[in-house]
């Protein structure tokens, strides 16, 4: 297990954004760009893909411990910060509509409006393409 994989857990174990782990870096002073950052996470065989060095681990956790636990000074409950982690997580949204419910009239369903329309393919027409060589007619008195 690389350096890279623990990291990956860790984010993902903890919901931790890129921005908020740019803080936690900061908080042991290790400055890294989100670019930076996002080379790590990459997969192995993605040209921009950059190892996690033992250095940049090593001040991630000690920035985890300061960023969950606080200090001496300032303790932290660990829960409420991971709690606080799962609020600020942006949700999936459903941009579907739920299926409306239908709305049945007073009127007795009459034959006209029992009948179902036979299924239309509805495809789009798309017009095509002009050939590129034209066809040409040759007058060599032949018919």
């Amino acid at each position: 297990m690389t350096n890279n994989d623990i990291f990956k857990k860790l984010r993902v174990a903890l919901q931790l954004r890129d921005d908020q782990i740019v803080e936690i870096l900061e908080l042991v002073d290790f400055r890294i760009s989100k670019g930076e950052l996002g080379n790590i996470f990459r997969k192995e065989d993605h040209p921009n893909y950059m190892e996690c060095g033992d250095q940049l681990l090593r001040n991630f956790l000690n920035g985890l411990v300061i960023h969950l636990r606080g200090t001496k000074e300032e303790p932290k409950n660990p829960l409420e910060v991971i709690k606080s982690h799962k609020n600020q997580a942006p949700k999936a949204t459903d941009d579907t509509k739920k299926p409306t419910e239908k709305k049945f009239s007073d009127k007795k369903p009459t034959s006209a409006n029992t009948k179902k329309a036979p299924a239309k393919n509805f495809k789009k027409k798309t017009a095509k393409p002009a050939p590129i060589v034209e066809k040409v007619r040759f007058k060599n008195g032949k018919n």
